[in-house]
């Protein structure tokens, strides 16, 4: 399994260690605003790029206004200029309909000539989970924890299996958009997952450590908190590098 480690921006200012080997997950948004040359990780064989559309959720109403045909092509633009092989599609269903998310969907398979990895919400339904794997080689599993039926997949063990296994029937990877519960991820077998929760030194003051076999973390005493983020974070990322080079070989 690949363990992509994403929000790498937020520390790549300050960190000086090889990074040649790390898998890496960042959004278009937070590139699309930039000028200049692109970071080599971003334009390696160990990455994998988001939309960056969920980020506009944060206003429903904002986001309806977006105009959405520049910001697709603006995000092919980004794929063929960096040379993206593993790209996600722009999953705004909830902003303007499914219809027009397979529209983007199919006018970035067209120009790039690569497939994008679809992105099953719980709005879709189950037929058309099986309609991705039936005909898409790469599909992820998205729902978000901010509806009741988003909560019940995501803290489903078995639930989880079932699309795993319906994927993996179908001859075609799964991606787990932020599942990245370490003691779960030995019984689900998704062929890759992503976190950020490396950066929650930062936003919490928690200290991870990688175990042999699991993730686990440090919360300081109520009233405390780490005041160093910079050395938190190169932390956290460090031993979540570590879960990462045991993912790929033993799960």
């Amino acid at each position: 399994m690949i363990v992509y480690l994403a929000a790498f921006e937020t520390l790549k200012r300050y960190y000086e260690k090889p990074i040649d080997n790390v898998y890496f997950l960042s959004s278009f948004f937070e590139h699309k605003g930039k000028r200049g040359e692109i970071d080599d990780y971003i334009c390696g064989d160990k990455h994998i790029l988001d939309s960056g559309a969920y980020s506009t959720f944060k206003n429903i109403d904002q986001a309806k206004k977006m105009d959405w045909d520049d910001y697709v092509n603006k995000y092919i633009s980004f794929i063929k200029k960096t040379g993206q092989r593993l790209f996600f599609e722009l999953d705004i269903d909830a902003i303007v309909g499914l219809d027009k998310v397979e529209y983007y969907r199919k006018k970035i398979e067209d120009t790039v000539g690569i497939q994008p990895i679809p992105v099953w919400h719980a709005s879709r339904k189950w037929d058309y989970f099986e309609y991705m794997c039936e005909n898409y080689p790469y599909v992820s599993l998205g729902t978000t924890m901010a509806n009741k039926q988003g909560k019940l997949i995501r803290k489903n063990p078995n639930v989880l299996k079932q699309f795993i296994h319906t994927a993996h029937k179908n001859g075609c990877k799964i991606h787990g958009l932020g599942f990245t519960d370490t003691s779960l991820l030995h019984e689900l077998k998704f062929d890759s997952v992503d976190s950020t929760t490396w950066i929650s030194g930062a936003r919490y003051g928690q200290v991870y450590q990688f175990d042999g076999a699991k993730m686990v973390h440090i919360t300081p005493p109520k009233g405390m908190r780490a005041t160093d983020h910079k050395i938190v974070n190169t932390r956290n990322f460090e031993e979540w590098v570590k879960f990462q080079k045991y993912a790929l070989k033993n799960l």
